[in-house]
């Protein structure tokens, strides 16, 4: 018979009393309470069991759950810059496939230092995070390596190192770039310029690498100042690159840009200099990030979809999870076109 009631101090309701209310031992109490260990349970007691927390109004202590499973069902994510809006649909998918698991994630944002990204990987480690989803290494990255060092688990997204020394999510970069150059010598550019991302992270790097292979499938000339690399990926960089990429190629009729913040950096640069797009200068970006349709003019981009980029993460990083000596696997996506008003053919001269 039940003696206690909901106005008992919340530090007494553990499992352990709810066992004592309800007449059974404590293991009973927590296979009960387990939704994948019900089934152990008869269920007229399961039944009883679940009333009776109900009532006492209780509620699972996620650090002594922790500490008894060593498990958190906690997920660190770490992107280099949450305001670029490119990675709040792969931080969606993160958070809609590993929550179905039970998990919950921690998003921060861990800026371009090396020693602040560091720290951050040892708070959630500290957290005891189940594993950790990366978009922030660099090709050589040495955070990674503080990870793998310290037993963490972990997935890489958008971006991979050239060691390839866990799994990863990409977009396939080269192929990418090869669309959008495609797409512009099809309208009848000759004279293409590229605002190359940094070229210490995988996406500047292989996306330059793109650039520079499909302009010479199409026989076109790359001359000195055809390309200009960015510091970061952020629009006020797009704009001094494009700037540069304009003093240094007489004539250019289009650009394509390593991401859309720099894309609509170039907009920025044309404007200063009193040209427009697309009627003196084509622009094409890459990512497809949100809102880029409703510039003006709206966006040529390279999609890449973050969200199913996210999504995959997660399943990389649950398989890794429990089973940490598998294989190491790279998950690439195939990239698409989406053609706006930011492109067209070239001006006759």
């Amino acid at each position: 018979m039940m003696t206690g009631s909901a106005s008992e101090p919340r530090s007494r309701i553990n499992l352990r009393w709810i066992a004592e209310q309800v007449g059974v031992h404590p293991s009973t109490v927590s296979r009960a309470l387990d939704a994948s260990k019900r089934h152990l349970v008869a269920d007229d007691v399961a039944e009883r069991i679940i009333a009776a927390a109900d009532k006492l109004g209780y509620r699972p202590d996620p650090v002594a759950a922790s500490l008894r499973t060593r498990r958190s069902t906690l997920v660190g994510v770490l992107v280099p810059d949450i305001t670029n809006p490119v990675f709040s649909p792969i931080i969606s998918g993160i958070a809609e496939v590993l929550g179905e698991e039970g998990y919950s994630t921690i998003v921060a944002d861990a800026g371009a230092g090396r020693d602040q990204r560091l720290r951050l990987v040892d708070e959630l480690a500290a957290r005891r995070v189940d594993g950790l989803i990366l978009a922030t290494v660099g090709r050589n990255d040495e955070v990674l390596q503080h990870c793998l060092a310290a037993g963490l688990k972990v997935v890489l997204v958008n971006r991979a190192d050239d060691a390839g020394r866990t799994a990863s999510v990409v977009s396939d970069d080269m192929a990418g770039m090869a669309l959008a150059v495609n797409h512009l010598a099809a309208l009848g550019h000759r004279k293409i310029g590229h605002i190359a991302g940094p070229s210490s992270l995988s996406t500047g790097h292989l996306r330059r690498q793109g650039f520079e292979k499909v302009m010479a499938a199409h026989q076109l000339a790359v001359p000195t100042g055809a390309i200009v690399e960015a510091n970061a990926y952020e629009r006020d960089e797009g704009e001094r690159a494009a700037a540069a990429l304009l003093a240094a190629y007489p004539g250019i009729t289009a650009i394509a840009a390593a991401n859309d913040l720099l894309a609509l950096g170039a907009y920025r640069a044309l404007a200063a200099r009193g040209l427009t797009c697309p009627g003196d200068v084509s622009v094409v970006g890459h990512n497809d990030m949100p809102l880029v349709d409703m510039v003006e003019p709206p966006l040529t981009t390279v999609r890449i979809g973050p969200r199913e980029m996210g999504r995959e993460a997660a399943k990389l990083l649950l398989a890794r999870m429990s089973d940490p000596a598998g294989a190491i696997r790279r998950v690439m996506l195939e990239p698409t076109l989406v053609i706006r008003r930011s492109t067209a053919q070239p001006r006759a001269k």
